[in-house]
């Protein structure tokens, strides 16, 4: 017997919705990146301009004082930090085939071998930091976006109720609101840990007199962005070159690599991320490993962030629904 199977003008028009949706979003994915990362940089700094704004500075002048602090900052590092970061960056992998060879002499290290695997990740940071760099255009928009939304924060409300209306602008306001405060203050405590982290063990590799302390130091506190697995990789190669020195010195190293780890854990963390509740560990080295597979450095720059807007969405749903 042959069924008759029917599909409603309805189910059709949502088929074709999504569909249609689904290639808009495809197709103007590099506005939306745009918009995400303005609203982060809105996320982080909201704050600060509010209480600006309470010292009964205008708004706008508030904001463009931030940018101007920023960005000198960012000048400040690129010609104060930077040179004798690279310079200790190509002593260091310039003398690593060697201080392998001292400790394991019976690893045969080919360095001809090893560039042919390491060039790739060169070549895709080099282009990357080349990109931001270059597009100028982009930075721009992006600043220009925040600031905007920075300034029109506070009407906000008034415009989605005027869209979709009260209700439902009540609801949209309370999910974003909450998102943006769990997203910026995530941004702000992992900003901040991978700052504490860094200066912690600069000062200790300088105090135990480790050379290439500048560069460790950058490593470990870049690395503070992977759970788990990223305070240990930090590790291996300051340890290595404690090693080199002397084995007493390679186990200070290891010692204090070790000490650090546990303040981190159970003292730095809890107090600088406590605000930023309810992505587990697990959670973001997931979802920083998808990021970067999907989108490279920019999306292990912005997967926790998506997280946590995709979590604070679901949780409004379930709760509405329950």
């Amino acid at each position: 017997m042959v069924q008759k199977i029917e599909i409603s003008t309805r189910t059709i028009l949502f088929t074709v919705a999504v569909i249609a949706g689904g290639w808009l979003v495809i197709q103007i994915r590099d506005i939306l990146f745009f918009l995400f990362i303005a609203f982060i940089i809105m996320s982080v700094l909201r704050p600060v301009v509010d209480r600006m704004e309470s010292w009964r500075l205008p708004r706008a002048l508030a904001i463009l004082l931030i940018y101007a602090v920023l960005l000198s900052a960012v000048f400040v590092f690129g010609s104060v930090i930077v040179p004798p970061l690279v310079n200790e960056s190509a002593k260091l992998i310039q003398n690593l085939p060697h201080y392998i060879s001292q400790i394991a002499p019976d690893v045969r290290f080919n360095l001809e071998t090893l560039i042919p695997q390491i060039a790739p990740v060169g070549t895709n940071v080099a282009r990357f930091t080349v990109g931001i760099f270059s597009n100028v255009i982009s930075i721009f928009t992006i600043l220009v976006f925040s600031f905007y939304f920075l300034l029109e924060a506070k009407r906000l409300p008034d415009i989605l109720n005027s869209l979709v209306g009260n209700e439902t602008g009540k609801r949209v306001i309370t999910v974003l609101s909450k998102a943006e405060k769990r997203m910026g203050a995530w941004v702000r405590g992992q900003l901040l840990l991978m700052l504490i982290i860094g200066q912690a063990t600069f000062i200790g590799l300088s105090l135990l007199g480790v050379n290439y302390a500048l560069p460790l130091a950058l490593i470990a506190g870049t690395l503070e962005i992977f759970p788990f697995i990223g305070p240990n990789i930090a590790a291996i190669p300051a340890i290595l070159v404690g090693f080199i020195a002397s084995p007493g010195m390679g186990v200070l190293v290891a010692i204090m690599y070790f000490v650090i780890q546990q303040l981190e854990n159970n003292i730095i963390v809890p107090a600088v991320l406590q605000r930023a509740v309810g992505v587990p560990p697990v959670v973001s080295l997931i979802a920083l490993m998808i990021g970067g597979r999907l989108a490279g450095v920019l999306g292990i720059i912005l997967a926790v962030p998506i997280v946590l807007v995709v979590q604070t969405v679901m949780e409004a749903v379930w709760k509405r629904k329950t």
